[in-house]
C-alpha cells in the first residue's frame, strides 16, 4: 500500500481550517445619525449572525434650538433659524435619514449574492401656505414647489426604485455555508438465503456523520469540500471487519466557462447596490433642498401676511377716523346723516378684512410650527406660542443674473434628479451584463478529488450451525480505528479522480432573447427620459428667470401705484375739506389705496419666492443658504441660534 503524502490531500485538510473566502468588500459606513444604526450592518460576535438585530427606536425629541428661541410665549424666528430647525426637526428629512441606512443594508445583501432590493426616490414636497376664507390664493400664497422636472424625475427614477424584475444569470451564494448531518439507523432485513450474510435475519446498525463546506465566488466558481464517516456494525459472519468504519474526504470544484462566467457578471448586483447608495444620498439631498425651499416660502409668506395685517390695521384706523370725523360733522350739521352710515359700513368691511388677515397669520404660524417640530403642536407650549419673524423682505437694487447658458450648465450639474437618472442608466447597463451572459450556452467544467478509507476490527462472530464455513484472510492494513482511517485519508491510499465538462444548449433560447431585448428597450426609454429631464431643467431655469424678472417688475409697479394712490387719497381728502368731493369718493380712493398696499406686499412676497425657485431650479439652494449636507445627515446644525431681540416686537 502506498503511504506517500499527497499535496492535494493536504490542501483538502487545510481547506477545512481556512477562513471563509470571498470577494466581498466592506460595506460603506452609515452616516453618523441619531439612530446609531451602524450596528445593523457590522459588529457583534459569531452568534449575532443568527439573531435579529435591533434598530434604535425613533427619536421624537426636538432640538434645543426651539427652546432657545422661545421667550414669553413667543418664538423669535429668523430665516436661518427656521432653516436650522427644519434640518434638525423636520419629519420629512428625518424619514429620509433612514434611506442611506437601507441602501447600506442593501449593499450587504448584494455582497452575499442576493439581488438588490432597490431604494425609494420619493420626496415629500411639504405643505402650502394658509389660504383665505374665500378659498383663493392669498397674499404671498405659496403653491407646491415641486416642478415638472421633479415630477419627470420621479417617474424616470422608477428604475432606481424597487426592482420589479430580476433577470440574468444566477449569482453564486458568496457567503460560505457549513452543512452537517448526524444520523443513527437500525435495519433488520429477512434474507431468503443465508449464503451472502450467513443469517436469514440480517441486522445492520449505522452511525453516520457527514459535514461539508460550500462557497461560491464572483468568478463563477463553486467549491464544495466534504467529509463522510460511517460506523457500521452487523450480525453477518461473512464480513471481514465488524464493526467497520468507512470514511471519505472529497473536494469538488465547478467553474462556469460561458454563461455566468467572470466577476463582471456576478458582481453586477453589488455595483448596482452601491450605485443605489449614491441614489439614496441624492434623494436625501433632494429632500433637504425641497424642505428648505418650502421653509423659506412659508417664512416669507408669514412675513408678508404680517405686513398685510399691518395694512389692514392702518385701513381700519383710517376708517375709524373717517367715521368719527363724519359723526362730528353730522352733529354740527355740515354733513348728511347718510355719511355716518357709509363710513360705518366701510369700517365694518375693513374690520372683517383685518379679522381674515389675522386668522391667516395664525394658520400660517400653525403650519410652520408643525413643519419645524417633530411633535407638531402636540406641546401646549409650542401650540400657544406666537411666531415673530425677525427678518424683513428686501429687494436688491440690481439683480445679479448669470448668462442663461451658464445657469443651465450649473443646473444640469447640480440638480439631484439629473444625477439620479444618470445613475439609473448606469445601473441598467450593468444589469444588462447578466442578460447578455444568459444568452450563452451553459458550459461548466468540474473536477472532483476524493480520498477513501476503511478501518475496523476482525469479525469474531461465531459461524451458526449448518452455515458453510468461509475462510477469512483480512488484510491487517485495515485493522484499527480513527488513526488508521485518517492515516489512509491523508496518505491518499484509495484516491478517486473525476474531471469533465457539462454542456447545455437551449435550442430556441426565447426567454433569454426576450430578457435581453427588454433590457435594451428599457435602457433606450431611460435615455429618452434623461433627455426629457434635461430639457425640462432648461425650461425650469428659463421659467424661474422669467418669473424673477416679472416679480421684480411687478413689485416696482406696485410701489409706484401705492405712492400714487397715497397722493390721490391726500388730494381727495383736501378736496373733501374744501367741499369739492364726497365721502363716498374718499371711501373709494381709500379702498384703492388699501388694494395698492396689499398688492405691494404680495408683489414683494412673489419676488422672494421667485428668488427661491430660481435657486432651486439651478440646484443652488443649499449653497446659497450655507447648508452642509453632513449637518443635515446628523440632524445637528453647528450654528448657534440667533440672539433674541432686546425689545419684544409686536
Amino acid at each position: 500500500m502506498f503511504r506517500r503524502p499527497d499535496p492535494v490531500a493536504v490542501m483538502c485538510v487545510l481547506l477545512l481550517l481556512a477562513p471563509p473566502l470571498g470577494a466581498q468588500t466592506a460595506p460603506r459606513p452609515i452616516p453618523n445619525t441619531d439612530f446609531n444604526a451602524s450596528s445593523v450592518i457590522q459588529g457583534g460576535g459569531f452568534t449575532q449572525k443568527y439573531r435579529p438585530r435591533e434598530v434604535a427606536p425613533i427619536n421624537l425629541a426636538n432640538s434645543s434650538r426651539l427652546d432657545a428661541l422661545l421667550r414669553a410665549g413667543r418664538i423669535y424666528l429668523s430665516l436661518q433659524d427656521a432653516i436650522a430647525l427644519a434640518l434638525e426637526n423636520n419629519l420629512d428629512i428625518e424619514v429620509q435619514r433612514y434611506a442611506p441606512m437601507l441602501a447600506d443594508v442593501n449593499i450587504l445583501r448584494a455582497q452575499a449574492g442576493g439581488f438588490a432590493r432597490g431604494v425609494s426616490t420619493g420626496v415629500s414636497s411639504g405643505p402650502g401656505s394658509a389660504q383665505s376664507q374665500g378659498g383663493g390664493t392669498t397674499t404671498g400664497q405659496a403653491s407646491g414647489i415641486t416642478s415638472s422636472a421633479a415630477q419627470t424625475a420621479s417617474s424616470a427614477g422608477s428604475q432606481g426604485g424597487t426592482l420589479l424584475m430580476q433577470t440574468g444569470t444566477a449569482i453564486p451564494n458568496l457567503d460560505p455555508v457549513l452543512t452537517g448531518i448526524a444520523q443513527f439507523t437500525h435495519r433488520t432485513s429477512p434474507q431468503t438465503s443465508a449464503f451472502v450474510t450467513g443469517t436469514n435475519a440480517y441486522v445492520l446498525s449505522n452511525k453516520i456523520l457527514n459535514f461539508g463546506y460550500q462557497q461560491g465566488f464572483l468568478t463563477g466558481t463553486n467549491v464544495n469540500f466534504g467529509y463522510s464517516d460511517v460506523n457500521q456494525s452487523t450480525n453477518s459472519v461473512r464480513n471481514d471487519f465488524n464493526p467497520a468504519r468507512t470514511g471519505s474526504l472529497s473536494l469538488n470544484i465547478t467553474q462556469r466557462l460561458l454563461q455566468g462566467f467572470g466577476s463582471a457578471v456576478n458582481s453586477r448586483q453589488i455595483r448596482i447596490a452601491k450605485n443605489q447608495r449614491e441614489i439614496s444620498d441624492l434623494t436625501f439631498a433632494n429632500q433637504v433642498i425641497t424642505t428648505v425651499a418650502t421653509v423659506m416660502n412659508l417664512y416669507w409668506d408669514l412675513v408678508s401676511f404680517n405686513e398685510d395685517v399691518k395694512v389692514k390695521r392702518q385701513t381700519v384706523a383710517a376708517n375709524e377716523k373717517l367715521y368719527n370725523d363724519n359723526k362730528k360733522q353730522v352733529e354740527i350739521g355740515t354733513l348728511a346723516p347718510i355719511s355716518i352710515v357709509q363710513a360705518e359700513a366701510e369700517l365694518a368691511g375693513s374690520q372683517q378684512d383685518l379679522t381674515i388677515a389675522e386668522t391667516r397669520v395664525l394658520q400660517q404660524e400653525t403650519i410652520i410650527k408643525n413643519y419645524l417640530s417633530k411633535t407638531g403642536i402636540a406641546s401646549p407650549l409650542i401650540a400657544d406660542a406666537r411666531i415673530v419673524p425677525t427678518d424683513r423682505i428686501t429687494m436688491p437694487e440690481q439683480e445679479a443674473i448669470e448668462p442663461f447658458q451658464d445657469m443651465v450648465a450649473t443646473a444640469l450639474q447640480a440638480r439631484p434628479e439629473v444625477a439620479q437618472q444618470r445613475i439609473n442608466l448606469e445601473n441598467a447597463r450593468i444589469s444588462m451584463k447578466g442578460s447578455r451572459s444568459q444568452l450563452l450556452p451553459s458550459l461548466d467544467a468540474f473536477a472532483t478529488v476524493a480520498n477513501n478509507a476503511l478501518a475496523g476490527q476482525l469479525n469474531t462472530l461465531p459461524v451458526p450451525p449448518n452455515v458453510p464455513l468461509v475462510v477469512h484472510n483480512p488484510d491487517p492494513f485495515f485493522i484499527g480505528g480513527y488513526n488508521t482511517l485518517w492515516s489512509q485519508l491523508i496518505h491518499r491510499n484509495f484516491p478517486d479522480y473525476s474531471i469533465g465538462v457539462q454542456l447545455n444548449i437551449p435550442l430556441r433560447n426565447r426567454q433569454a432573447q426576450a430578457d435581453m431585448l427588454n433590457d435594451q428597450l428599457t435602457l433606450r426609454q431611460g435615455e429618452l427620459q434623461l433627455r426629457k429631464l434635461e430639457n425640462q431643467v432648461r425650461v425650469d431655469v428659463q421659467n424661474a428667470l422669467i418669473g424673477l424678472q416679472q416679480a421684480r417688475a411687478s413689485y416696482q409697479a406696485a410701489v409706484k401705484r401705492r405712492i400714487l394712490q397715497e397722493q390721490t387719497l391726500d388730494a381727495e381728502q383736501k378736496k373733501l375739506a374744501l367741499g369739492a368731493s364726497t365721502i363716498y369718493q374718499v371711501i373709494l380712493v381709500q379702498r384703492d389705496l388699501t388694494q395698492a398696499q396689499s398688492a405691494e406686499v404680495a408683489a414683494m412676497s412673489a419676488y422672494t419666492k421667485a428668488r427661491v425657485e430660481l435657486d432651486r431650479s439651478m440646484g443652488q439652494t443649499l449653497r446659497k443658504n450655507n447648508i452642509s449636507i453632513e449637518e443635515a445627515y446628523r440632524g445637528k446644525v453647528a450654528r448657534a441660534p440667533s440672539p433674541l431681540p432686546v425689545v419684544n416686537q409686536p
